[in-house]
């Protein structure tokens, strides 16, 4: 709170500068506070330093959350964005643009604008308490950061379990960047596969599209690429349109963490589309050109989406941490990680687990968790976290999606599923920005069809 002495002081300053509005009252103000950190409240002068490390959904839901006046909070993420990932895969075909989904992290307002760096974190000395940065912008460039309290959500990546040739060959589906070059890629087949010289052998091979993975994301994609095909395809690519394949590859089931007559309702719902397969099987080698499975199989194809689980990054490996078999970093019920003597380091999200009640990979989870340790930090609760899943979504195509919650009475397919699918994630998005552009975006889709520009 303003003293007495800080208020007379800033309404002098105020009359001195002559605002004669809104606007200049606030600049003049901002410019007061933090010229004249001599007179304010000793609370305001003993700030812990917040670092927070990444801006996915665990991160980015701590800064939304956090109380500022009680930290100078600082974040240090390779991304100046949050991404809204469950309607990333929209994004691959041009149903949503790729701006619609994403919210610029500097809009949360930071105290300083040095606040956000637009930095990788490297390491961490636990005992001087800074984390060693690099500067995305320039790599050379390399500093370090004090902490008074550290949040580690960094998130991780796509797993490739050491198969020869995904790093170079598949396109992963986790980053914007991942999203603009699938599209990219799918565009360009069309392109090339109307060209003179384009043989039948080459057009069934670049028209053949390979998704290795059937959880969420891999359906999803399946699903954005169905309806891509029978809305778009069939107007500007008529002649190519009966040679598209989608083949799904899983080693187990599809869909494996939703209720079986989801599943079913999924599996019979995709193998009805003449030009699309689920298979059975194990990948061993991704080429420029093929996809070798490990019976032998070669599958010629023009794109490999590879969605098939998560791994620790780098980062997160060499951290000298206790980890799980999965490499997770071992948190307690209160996301503290153990063995700092003064507790001043958490972990939340894909990058870390809780000892004692392991969480899936989600979204949901590390919003929670995000959510839920702002308020610990901010002193209004000092309970141990605690999730229960508030259910989940998935988009299957044609108009129909699964809606799996707890009751057995709330599981839904088809139309209705779609249309709580699209309100539930509208709802969740950031800001009013979003949930104006993203309805927008699809009523354009619906209305003049899916942009195949290729920039």
């Amino acid at each position: 709170m303003l003293t007495k002495k800080v208020a007379l002081g800033l309404s002098k300053n105020i009359l001195a500068l002559n605002c004669d509005s809104i606007i200049g009252c606030v600049i003049a103000a901002r410019r007061f506070s933090e010229n004249n950190f001599d007179i304010l409240s000793d609370e305001e002068k003993n700030r812990k330093q917040l670092v927070i490390l990444g801006t996915g959904w665990g991160s980015y839901s701590v800064l939304k959350h956090i109380n500022k006046l009680k930290y100078n909070v600082i974040v240090v993420s390779p991304r100046n964005h949050f991404l809204f990932t469950p309607l990333l895969c929209s994004t691959t075909v041009g149903t949503l643009e790729f701006r619609s989904i994403i919210e610029p992290v500097r809009g949360v307002h930071f105290r300083n604008a040095q606040d956000f760096h637009l930095s990788s974190a490297l390491s961490i000395d636990t005992k001087r308490k800074v984390v060693h940065c690099q500067s995305e912008i320039h790599p050379k460039k390399e500093y370090n950061i004090q902490y008074d309290k550290l949040v580690i959500g960094v998130g991780a990546v796509s797993n490739t379990f050491g198969i020869p040739g995904v790093t170079e060959h598949a396109f992963f589906l986790k980053e914007l960047v991942d999203a603009r070059n699938i599209r990219d890629r799918i565009i360009s087949n069309f392109e090339l596969a109307t060209q003179p010289e384009s043989t039948d052998d080459d057009k069934d091979r670049l028209l053949h599209v390979v998704i290795v993975g059937g959880g969420p994301t891999g359906v999803e994609f399946g699903a954005e690429l169905y309806d891509f095909l029978t809305e778009d395809v069939s107007r500007h690519f008529p002649v190519l349109q009966h040679k598209v394949k989608v083949t799904l590859i899983e080693g187990n089931k599809i869909l494996g963490s939703f209720d079986k007559r989801l599943r079913e309702y999924a599996e019979k719902k995709i193998t009805k589309r003449k030009q699309f397969e689920i298979l059975q099987a194990f990948v061993a080698e991704v080429n420029e050109e093929n996809v070798i499975l490990s019976d032998g199989t070669v599958i010629p194809c023009g794109l490999v989406v590879w969605s098939t689980g998560l791994s620790p990054r780098t980062f997160t490996k060499q951290l000298p941490f206790e980890k799980d078999k999965f490499g997770h970093i071992i948190t307690d019920n209160k996301l503290r990680v153990p063995g700092i003597a003064d507790e001043s380091i958490f972990a939340l999200g894909d990058c870390a687990d809780i000892d004692v009640m392991p969480l899936p990979a989600t979204a949901q989870v590390a919003e929670r968790q995000g959510r839920w340790l702002a308020k610990y930090l901010n002193g209004q609760t000092d309970k141990e976290f605690e999730f229960s899943n508030m259910g989940m979504l998935a988009y299957v195509g044609g108009y129909t999606a699964l809606s799996d919650f707890k009751p057995k009475a709330l599981k839904f397919t088809g139309f209705h599923s779609w249309l709580l699918w699209r309100s539930a994630y509208l709802t969740r998005l950031g800001n009013w920005k979003l949930r104006l552009q993203v309805p927008v975006d699809w009523t354009k889709t619906f209305i003049f069809g899916r942009d195949i520009s290729r920039f």
